[in-house]
Parts: C-alpha cells; sequence; structure tokens
C-alpha cells in the first residue's frame, strides 16, 4: 500500500475537519501546566516521586504511558545557540517548505516587531512534547486486534477495552510516545460520583496508552485540557491546517527578529509518516529535543519487503527444483 494515501482512508473525516496541536517552544515557560492538566482530566497515575531528575529540572523525564504530556528542558550556552542559528539559516537558504527567507515567502509581517532580541550567553530551551497524530500512524497499521483508530477528527486513539497488550504498536512508534502501562490504579469513585466529561480512572495493566487529544472534549466541542491550561498559549488547538498556517506564520515573524533557528516539525506531508497532527515550531534540531531528525513509518517498507521476500523465496524453490532434476539424472 503507498502510505502516502493510507491516511484519507483510516481518517474517515466525515466531514470533519482535521483536528491537531501547534506548539510553539519559543514562548513555552516550562511550567507543566499542560502536564498536570492532561493527568487530571485523562486520572492518570502519578508515574514519579517527584524528585527532580540529576539531569534536568524535570522529574517525568519522558513521554510514557502514564505521561501523555511531557515538557523538556534543555540548558544552551552561547557555542550552542549559534550553532543552532548557523543550522537554521542553511535551512533557510536551502528552501525550508512554506517559510523560505524573510520576506520573501508570502507572510504579511505589518504590525510585527522585528527587533533582534538580545542574544543571550545562555538560555533554557523548553517543549512540550505529545503524540504526534501521525498521518500515516505506524500504531495504527500494526495493531492486530483494530484497538487503535483513526477518529473522526483525523486523531489516533486506543480502546482500553479492546487492547490486549501485545505492545506491536509500541515497536511501530517512530517516536516511542506509546507505551503499555505498567500499574493498575483504580479510583475511589463510584461511576455515579464522575461529573459529565470526567471519565472513570480504572487503568488495566498491560494495556497500550497514549494521547488521545482529549478525544471526549473535543467531541463536545472543547479545548483539549493541556492547550486550556497553558498559560503562554504555546500550546494551541484548532485544525491542522490553520495550526500549520499558525506555525509558518510564527516562524517568519522569529526570522525576521534574527533568530534564523526557528523551524518547523511535522508540517512537512512529505517526510516519512506523511505529515504529523501535533506540528512544532523548535529553535534547534530536532535532536536536541529528543525528536527524530527524519521520522518513517516502519511499515512504509512493507511492500518492497513482501516483493524481496517473494523473490527469494522464488529463487529458492527454483534451486530446490533444478538441484532435484539434476540428482534424479545422476
Amino acid at each position: 500500500m503507498n502510505h502516502l494515501t493510507e491516511s484519507p482512508q483510516h481518517t474517515r473525516h466525515s466531514g470533519y475537519p482535521r483536528k491537531g496541536f501547534f506548539t510553539d517552544t519559543s514562548i513555552c515557560i516550562g511550567c507543566k501546566a499542560c502536564e498536570v492538566a492532561c493527568k487530571e482530566w485523562n486520572r492518570n497515575p502519578a508515574d514519579s516521586q517527584y524528585e527532580l531528575l540529576e539531569s534536568s529540572y524535570d522529574n517525568t523525564g519522558e513521554l510514557g504511558a502514564d505521561t501523555w504530556r511531557h515538557v523538556a528542558f534543555v540548558e544552551q550556552n552561547r557555542e550552542h545557540i549559534e550553532a543552532a542559528r548557523e543550522s537554521g539559516r542553511a535551512l533557510v537558504s536551502l528552501g525550508m517548505p512554506g517559510v523560505g527567507p524573510p520576506g520573501g515567502n508570502g507572510q504579511n509581517l505589518q504590525g510585527v516587531d522585528t527587533t533582534p532580541p538580545d542574544t543571550p550567553d545562555f538560555r533554557w530551551l523548553m517543549s512540550s512534547d505529545v503524540c504526534k497524530h501521525c498521518t500515516n500512524a505506524g500504531c495504527l497499521d500494526v495493531c492486530p486486534t483494530g484497538a487503535l483508530f483513526r477518529t473522526e477528527h483525523g486523531t489516533v486513539v486506543v480502546q482500553d477495552d479492546i487492547c490486549n497488550g501485545c505492545g506491536t504498536c509500541v515497536a511501530g512508534c517512530p517516536f516511542g510516545v506509546i507505551e503499555r502501562r505498567s500499574d493498575g490504579v483504580v479510583d475511589t469513585k463510584s461511576e455515579r460520583d464522575f461529573t459529565p466529561g470526567e471519565q472513570a480512572g480504572t487503568h488495566n495493566v498491560g494495556v497500550a496508552q497514549k494521547c488521545t487529544l482529549c478525544y471526549d472534549r473535543i467531541i463536545d466541542g472543547q479545548t483539549p485540557a493541556c492547550a486550556q491550561a497553558c498559560p503562554t498559549t504555546s500550546i494551541k488547538y484548532g485544525t491542522r491546517e490553520d495550526m500549520v498556517d499558525t506555525a509558518r506564520t510564527r516562524v517568519a515573524e522569529l526570522h525576521a527578529q534574527g533568530l534564523t533557528e526557528a523551524r518547523l516539525y511535522g508540517a512537512n506531508s512529505q517526510d516519512g509518516v506523511g505529515g504529523t497532527g501535533s506540528v512544532f515550531l523548535l529553535l534547534d534540531e530536532p535532536e536536541v529535543y529528543g525528536l527524530p531528525p527524519d521520522p518513517r513509518v516502519p511499515t512504509a517498507d512493507l511492500p518492497q519487503m513482501f516483493k524481496r521476500a517473494g523473490l527469494a523465496a522464488a529463487g529458492m524453490l527454483a534451486g530446490a527444483a533444478a538441484a532435484f532434476v539434476l540428482g534424479g539424472r545422476r
């Protein structure tokens, strides 16, 4: 199957526009309000003792079955800042998709403050990471039970009651987002105590879990909990088309201010996953944020692999037949 045409078959929008996030890391302050809101709304269990990791001012470390939003903290000195800026200039020179040099990309920058900001000797890069809700989702492709499905809003969701905990989806995600839950947590509330929109928090051990883009909220016309709680609007929510347009305009603004390190991640529909539903504005290479520079859905090579396997099998059969014929003549 051609994976550039796989997504429309799975998405089945049914008249709904595809929804997604735009995370602007340039205005993230690392408050972790998104993490807290995500856990609170989805009733996800705590996955740490609230002690800071030795590597960073962070206590959760990474995305997982219990942490569907995670804020990373990355320290950078002047040398790293200049390196990031230079790599950004190279991207602009190569014609960054949809962005290009300031003033030459069709973006309207009237009224935008283009005064270059002070260049610090030190800075924190803070980024709120989340499931990418890929256009071509590897986790969805490989799930043997149909527990993963594409919603009418173009997002990818796990159905707890169908997941058998096999873990195939874990290997199928190029971002390392989805994970099996290792602990079981049962709410003390009875079912009748839950308010409308609030979920019962019974979580089965071994079941795969990840961000749902707050599917239970968006079907009621609400904003996902993380975006609702973000105090700086670093996390924006809307149709993916609008999010990509907003992201490109924002990159153009930062380039005009001299921040050439600003770049988009997930907005390119020609990448290895067909673009993502969660688009990011980064201030350095993706690897700095723990993101793969060229994500690729693992199942993209299946047709070619099947073809090669078929040719190899045919060759083996031909060889065996030839050996049998020659042996018979002797």
